[in-house]
């Protein structure tokens, strides 16, 4: 059985619990929307810079890149939730996307592509 200052006492910490959870409240449909179109828009930078003729291979291989990244990290963060789940998931997602990076990269320039 729980004695009343016990139950004062949970209570008190419930505020806090709750605090923490409406900071990481969901965003409104709107925001998802925000960020689709912001995902169209890089993917629309991304074919035209297929497309362009005059930049070098790597300037491409770079930009493409970097494009890349941003669209990894807006879908990680807002369509997977990172941004309202524990640190960790966000670091294991960037550790993941290093590695990749690493793996293509390497690929790249042993196949002579990049160089």
């Amino acid at each position: 059985m729980m004695d009343d200052a016990h139950v004062a006492r949970r209570t008190d910490e419930d505020p806090s619990t709750h605090a923490r959870v409406e900071a990481h409240a969901h965003p409104e449909p709107r925001e998802y929307v925000k960020v689709a179109v912001a995902l169209a828009i890089v993917t629309a930078l991304e074919v035209a810079l297929f497309y362009l003729e005059g930049l070098g291979d790597v300037l491409v291989v770079v930009l493409l890149m970097v494009l890349m990244l941003i669209k990894f990290a807006m879908v990680a963060m807002w369509f997977m939730h990172l941004r309202f789940d524990n640190p960790i998931f966000s670091r294991l997602f960037v550790t993941g996307l290093l590695l990749a990076i690493g793996v293509f990269t390497v690929v790249l320039v042993t196949l002579g592509l990049a160089g």
